[in-house]
Protein backbone atom coordinates (compact mmCIF):
# COMPACT_ATOMS: atom_id res chain seq x y z
CA UNK A 1 0.00 0.00 0.00
CA UNK A 2 1.25 3.49 -0.87
CA UNK A 3 0.75 6.44 0.94
CA UNK A 4 1.03 10.07 -0.97
CA UNK A 5 1.08 13.50 0.98
CA UNK A 6 -1.61 15.84 -0.05
CA UNK A 7 0.84 18.93 -0.34
CA UNK A 8 -1.73 21.60 -0.03
CA UNK A 9 -2.57 19.61 3.82
CA UNK A 10 1.22 19.61 4.57
CA UNK A 11 2.07 23.32 3.75
CA UNK A 12 -1.20 24.34 5.98
CA UNK A 13 -0.07 22.30 8.94
CA UNK A 14 3.87 23.54 9.00
CA UNK A 15 2.79 25.76 11.22
CA UNK A 16 1.58 23.40 14.22
CA UNK A 17 5.71 22.42 15.64
CA UNK A 18 5.81 25.57 17.09
CA UNK A 19 2.22 25.35 18.73
CA UNK A 20 3.06 22.05 20.19
CA UNK A 21 5.35 23.56 21.52
CA UNK A 22 3.88 26.12 23.24
CA UNK A 23 1.06 23.55 24.61
CA UNK A 24 3.69 21.42 25.14
CA UNK A 25 5.11 23.93 27.85
CA UNK A 26 2.08 25.09 29.02
CA UNK A 27 1.03 21.27 30.09
CA UNK A 28 4.28 20.68 31.30
CA UNK A 29 4.23 23.80 33.49
CA UNK A 30 0.82 22.96 35.09
CA UNK A 31 1.54 19.52 36.24
CA UNK A 32 4.65 21.10 37.57
CA UNK A 33 1.86 23.47 39.75
CA UNK A 34 -0.27 21.18 40.45
CA UNK A 35 2.76 18.53 41.87
CA UNK A 36 4.11 21.56 43.99
CA UNK A 37 0.54 22.39 45.21
CA UNK A 38 0.80 18.52 46.48
CA UNK A 39 4.47 18.81 48.02
CA UNK A 40 2.52 22.38 49.68
CA UNK A 41 0.13 20.18 51.32
CA UNK A 42 1.73 17.62 52.33
CA UNK A 43 5.46 19.52 53.83
CA UNK A 44 3.40 23.05 54.64
CA UNK A 45 6.72 24.54 53.32
CA UNK A 46 5.99 27.84 52.30
CA UNK A 47 8.04 27.84 49.45
CA UNK A 48 6.24 25.13 47.24
CA UNK A 49 3.51 27.46 47.11
CA UNK A 50 5.64 30.60 45.85
CA UNK A 51 7.26 27.72 43.17
CA UNK A 52 3.54 27.01 42.37
CA UNK A 53 2.62 30.14 41.57
CA UNK A 54 5.43 31.05 39.50
CA UNK A 55 4.57 27.72 37.49
CA UNK A 56 1.21 28.87 37.02
CA UNK A 57 2.36 32.24 35.62
CA UNK A 58 5.03 30.61 33.12
CA UNK A 59 1.69 28.00 32.27
CA UNK A 60 -0.67 30.68 31.86
CA UNK A 61 2.02 32.98 29.12
CA UNK A 62 2.27 30.19 27.31
CA UNK A 63 -1.60 29.19 27.43
CA UNK A 64 -2.25 32.80 26.22
CA UNK A 65 -0.45 32.06 23.37
CA UNK A 66 -1.74 29.06 22.35
CA UNK A 67 -5.21 30.12 23.15
CA UNK A 68 -4.40 33.09 20.33
CA UNK A 69 -2.83 30.39 17.82
CA UNK A 70 -5.76 28.49 18.27
CA UNK A 71 -8.51 30.94 17.43
CA UNK A 72 -6.21 32.45 14.34
CA UNK A 73 -6.12 28.64 13.50
CA UNK A 74 -10.07 28.79 12.79
CA UNK A 75 -9.59 31.39 10.27
CA UNK A 76 -7.46 29.44 8.20
CA UNK A 77 -9.02 27.57 5.51
CA UNK A 78 -9.68 24.17 5.63
CA UNK A 79 -11.70 21.57 4.35
CA UNK A 80 -14.30 19.18 6.28
CA UNK A 81 -13.49 19.66 9.39
CA UNK A 82 -16.58 20.38 11.88
CA UNK A 83 -14.32 19.71 15.53
CA UNK A 84 -11.92 22.64 14.88
CA UNK A 85 -13.87 25.10 17.56
CA UNK A 86 -13.41 22.54 20.45
CA UNK A 87 -10.36 22.81 20.65
CA UNK A 88 -9.25 26.29 21.23
CA UNK A 89 -12.75 27.00 23.40
CA UNK A 90 -11.49 24.18 25.61
CA UNK A 91 -7.98 25.97 25.88
CA UNK A 92 -9.45 29.38 26.46
CA UNK A 93 -11.38 27.55 29.69
CA UNK A 94 -8.44 26.43 30.82
CA UNK A 95 -6.58 29.61 30.53
CA UNK A 96 -9.25 31.25 32.71
CA UNK A 97 -9.09 28.13 35.10
CA UNK A 98 -5.67 28.95 35.63
CA UNK A 99 -6.32 32.51 35.97
CA UNK A 100 -8.34 32.02 38.78
CA UNK A 101 -6.16 29.33 40.27
CA UNK A 102 -3.41 32.05 39.93
CA UNK A 103 -5.67 34.14 42.04
CA UNK A 104 -6.60 32.05 44.64
CA UNK A 105 -2.87 30.87 44.85
CA UNK A 106 -2.26 35.12 45.65
CA UNK A 107 -3.75 34.42 48.62
CA UNK A 108 -1.88 33.87 52.06
CA UNK A 109 0.05 30.46 51.81
CA UNK A 110 -2.03 28.09 53.60
CA UNK A 111 -5.50 30.41 52.41
CA UNK A 112 -4.69 28.81 48.92
CA UNK A 113 -5.62 25.36 50.32
CA UNK A 114 -7.68 23.39 49.27
CA UNK A 115 -9.14 24.88 46.08
CA UNK A 116 -5.45 25.82 44.87
CA UNK A 117 -4.82 22.23 44.75
CA UNK A 118 -8.44 21.36 43.62
CA UNK A 119 -7.74 23.91 41.00
CA UNK A 120 -4.35 22.54 39.62
CA UNK A 121 -5.76 18.97 38.94
CA UNK A 122 -8.73 20.70 37.06
CA UNK A 123 -6.50 22.87 35.06
CA UNK A 124 -4.21 19.97 33.87
CA UNK A 125 -6.68 17.60 33.08
CA UNK A 126 -8.58 20.38 30.92
CA UNK A 127 -5.31 20.96 29.29
CA UNK A 128 -4.71 17.17 28.98
CA UNK A 129 -8.07 17.15 27.22
CA UNK A 130 -7.66 20.07 25.17
CA UNK A 131 -4.50 18.76 23.84
CA UNK A 132 -6.22 15.23 22.70
CA UNK A 133 -8.53 17.63 20.76
CA UNK A 134 -6.03 19.00 19.06
CA UNK A 135 -4.23 16.53 18.21
CA UNK A 136 -7.56 14.89 16.66
CA UNK A 137 -8.42 17.67 14.40
CA UNK A 138 -4.90 18.13 13.15
CA UNK A 139 -4.07 16.33 9.69
CA UNK A 140 -0.84 16.75 7.74
CA UNK A 141 -1.31 14.03 4.90
CA UNK A 142 -3.86 12.16 2.76
CA UNK A 143 -2.89 8.20 2.74
CA UNK A 144 -4.52 6.58 -0.42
Amino acid sequence: MAATVDRSLAVRDQIAPLHAFLLGGAITLFIAAMLSDWAYASTYEIQWNNFASWLIAGALVLTALAVVWGFVDLFRPRVGDSRRLVYPVLLLITWILGFINALIHAKDAWASMPEGLVLSVIVVLLACVAAGAASMSRRTGVLS
